[in-house]
C-alpha cells in the first residue's frame, strides 16, 4: 500500500464533509467504509505478504481467494447494514441471512465480470461486491510487478475496468493526466486531450466545466459520446484526494446530468 494512503482517503472525507454540507451525508458513508477497507487491506496484506508478484497485464478477475475473503464478508455486511441508506442496508442484511455458498457466487459473479456488465446484476448486489473487493484488488495492484503498457489505453491495464476519476498532477510548468481505476485504484498516464470513453481529439468537441466554489474539480466531457469523467487537479489544490473529491463534487455530475451527458464510470455512491 501506497504510504498513508487509506488515512488520507479518511481523513479528506472528513474534511470535504465540513467543508461541504451537500456532499456530508455520502462523505460519511464513506469514512466508515473506508475504516473497514483499511483493515481489510492490512489483513490481507499481513496473510498473503509484501512481495510483488509478476502479473499479465488484464489478468486480476482471474485472481479470486474465497478463503481468504469470506470470513470477512459477514462483519462487512452488518456494517452496510447500519451505515448505508436503504435499500442498500436491507440488501445487506438479507444477503446476510444466505450464508457462505450464496456469498461466495455474489462476490466470485462480480469479481469474474467487475464494472464491465452490470446491466443483468441487482445495482445493490454490484455496489456491496464492488466495495468489498476494492481493498483485495488494490491490494494485488499494488503488489503486482508489471511493465506500463506502451500507449495509454482507456480501461485499467490491470483488472480491465474502467477508471472512476482523472487528475492532473504537477509537471513542469504544467499538469500531466492520470486516470485511476474504479476497482483497483491504478493510476496510469493518459493523454491529455482526449475522451476516455470514444476517443474522440477534437478539441472543440471536448467540453471542460468548473464551478467557482469546487474550482479544483473539473468535468471532462465529450460532445461526440456523450459521455463525462471529473478531473481533480492537484496543481490547483495539492491536498485533494481524488477518488474522495470525485465523490465530494455532486453538482458538477447536476452539470453535466442537465447538459445531457452520461457518466463514464458512476461511483461507490451510485452517482
Amino acid at each position: 500500500m501506497k504510504p498513508g494512503t487509506w488515512d488520507a482517503r479518511i481523513l479528506r472525507a472528513i474534511e470535504l464533509a465540513s467543508a461541504h454540507p451537500f456532499a456530508s451525508e455520502g462523505l460519511r458513508f464513506y469514512e466508515c467504509l473506508a475504516g473497514f477497507q483499511k483493515s481489510l487491506y492490512s489483513e490481507i496484506r499481513g496473510t498473503c505478504g509484501p512481495s510483488k508478484v509478476p502479473r499479465t497485464p488484464g489478468t486480476l478477475q482471474q485472481e479470486f481467494d474465497a478463503f481468504l475473503l469470506l470470513p470477512h464478508f459477514a462483519p462487512f455486511l452488518s456494517l452496510i447494514e447500519k451505515i448505508a441508506p436503504s435499500p442498500l442496508s436491507q440488501f445487506a442484511h438479507e444477503l446476510g441471512m444466505q450464508g457462505g455458498s450464496s456469498w461466495q457466487e455474489v462476490l466470485t459473479r462480480f469479481w469474474e465480470t467487475g464494472l464491465r456488465s452490470p446491466e443483468n446484476v441487482e445495482p445493490a448486489e454490484t455496489l456491496i461486491s464492488w466495495t468489498f473487493l476494492q481493498p483485495y484488488a488494490e491490494y494485488l495492484s499494488d503488489h503486482t510487478a508489471w511493465t506500463a503498457p506502451v500507449g495509454t489505453p482507456p480501461i485499467c491495464p490491470l483488472c480491465g475496468n474502467k477508471p472512476q476519476a482523472g487528475a492532473l498532477r504537477p509537471e513542469g510548468d504544467g499538469g500531466k493526466r492520470s486516470l485511476i481505476c474504479a476497482l483497483c485504484a491504478l493510476e496510469w498516464e493518459y493523454r491529455r486531450i482526449v475522451c476516455p470513453a470514444c476517443g474522440e481529439e477534437d478539441v472543440r468537441k471536448l467540453a471542460v466545466y468548473t464551478a467557482e466554489e469546487l474550482s479544483h474539480v473539473r468535468v471532462e466531457a465529450c460532445d461526440t459520446c456523450h459521455t463525462y469523467i471529473k478531473t481533480v487537479d492537484l496543481t490547483k489544490d495539492g491536498r485533494a484526494v481524488p477518488v474522495v473529491d470525485e465523490l465530494a463534487t455532486l453538482p458538477l455530475d447536476l452539470w453535466a446530468t442537465e447538459h445531457g451527458y452520461v457518466k463514464l464510470q458512476t461511483n461507490i455512491l451510485g452517482i
